[in-house]
């Protein structure tokens, strides 16, 4: 197992398009996980999710999250990300361009601009996570 310089985890989060596991902390204190697609701004995790959802509500009441992306063959790697999410206030341009972006990455180009807009709407939020925290594994099985 080797432990990922920061290049490497940015490579690797920003490669392919892998599902994220997004923790949230609960009203009552327990945790919450769900599965989410993000893109990246740098060293940013940026994100959507509605603001009446349980990520939605947990987020504007409690920033803490806590991030999982991983490959599940072998030889198996992972990026633990910790940080406090921020909900973003961007334009109507900005909202729908993160939009696009993060459709682009995981329905491919030629659905982008209609997932993009499909998500772009009000009662969606756009979530960025500065990291507080990595840890990001590869060769775990080597």
């Amino acid at each position: 197992m080797q432990t990922m310089t920061t290049a490497e985890y940015l490579h690797f989060l920003n490669d392919k398009p892998r599902t994220a596991k997004l923790a949230t902390v609960r009203a009552d204190g327990s945790p919450h996980v769900a599965p989410i697609w993000f893109a990246m701004d740098g060293d940013v995790l940026v994100f959507m999710t509605g603001a009446d959802t349980l990520k939605g509500k947990s987020i504007r009441r409690d920033g803490r999250v806590s991030l999982c992306v991983d490959d599940d063959t072998p030889p198996y790697s992972y990026v633990l990300f910790e940080g406090r999410a921020s909900i973003a206030k961007p334009s109507q341009d900005e909202f729908l361009a993160w939009s696009t972006r993060i459709a682009a990455r995981y329905m491919g180009e030629a659905l982008a601009a209609s997932y993009g807009a499909r998500n772009a709407v009000e009662g969606e939020l756009l979530i960025r996570v500065a990291p507080i925290k990595i840890i990001a594994h590869a060769g775990i099985a080597d």
